[in-house]
């Protein structure tokens, strides 16, 4: 196991060489929900099949500590049912369908469906309302079982969710999500040990360590690509990429002038 992980993490690093500049890395916000549901086997078998650079999605866990693939704490906005994901059992909980008529996923189904597969993958702790035991110790060991091409990153709203993961795990790099702006953000990443900060809005000097959700309109996925930042998470992964390389082109006709 072990070996196997060595020699991917090779593949990456001969891919990353030669010391260009990378192109902002485009993440499917929960899939790709301006074509099927959020959160979705659907979404994000489509963004697979589709050549997709990143998937981003959320993590709560079951009342059996299942880890399952869902926004929000309670399942009434994505599915038929109603109540607290914490409240079922993942049995219980299966029996309720997405607006496409399958289940909420499982974790495992989604590590599944990207594990040997060219595609970076942002996995949130959603433990800023209600901070599950043990989701950290749970989700990064059934990660470990997967052999993935690029280190998982773990974001949350949650720092000590962060700081729990950094514990169990050194092979995953961290984030900070915030909606908020953040002054001194290298010495804010420096002293939480992080390897990126997730904003909400641009912040200037730190691009090569920011990523910005939610992006989706064309004039700000425009200003976005302009600033090379890391990374763009967006609803509409086709568009961003669409978008992104009319930029880069644009870029390279200025040089060649």
């Amino acid at each position: 196991m072990q070996n196997k992980k060595i020699a991917l993490l090779l593949i990456r690093e001969k891919k990353n060489e030669g010391g260009f500049q990378m192109k902002t890395v485009i993440y499917g916000h929960r899939g790709v929900p301006d074509l099927y549901p959020e959160n979705s086997l659907q979404g994000f078998r489509y963004s697979l099949h589709n050549h997709i650079e990143g998937l981003e999605f959320d993590v709560h866990l079951t009342k059996d500590n299942v880890p399952v693939v869902i926004h929000d704490e309670r399942i009434d906005r994505t599915t038929d049912g109603r109540g607290y994901v914490k409240d079922y059992t993942y049995e219980e909980l299966s029996r309720f369908s997405l607006s496409n008529y399958e289940p909420i996923p499982k974790l495992q189904e989604v590590l599944e469906l990207v594990e040997g597969r060219d595609v970076y993958v942002n996995l949130e702790f959603k433990t800023n309302k209600i901070h599950y035991k043990n989701i950290e110790e749970i989700v990064i060991k059934m990660v470990d079982e997967y052999e993935l091409i690029h280190p998982i990153i773990y974001s949350s709203f949650n720092l000590s969710s962060i700081k729990i993961a950094q514990t169990i795990t050194h092979d995953a790099k961290f984030a900070f999500l915030t909606g908020n702006r953040i002054d001194n953000p290298r010495e804010f990443m420096a002293a939480n040990h992080l390897d990126a900060l997730h904003l909400r809005f641009y912040q200037p000097d730190i691009e090569d360590v920011e990523r910005i959700w939610t992006v989706n309109g064309n004039l700000r996925l425009r200003f976005i690509m302009k600033r090379n930042v890391a990374g763009v998470f967006t609803n509409n992964f086709e568009r961003a990429i669409k978008i992104r390389n009319e930029v880069e082109r644009k870029k390279g006709n200025k040089k060649d002038k």
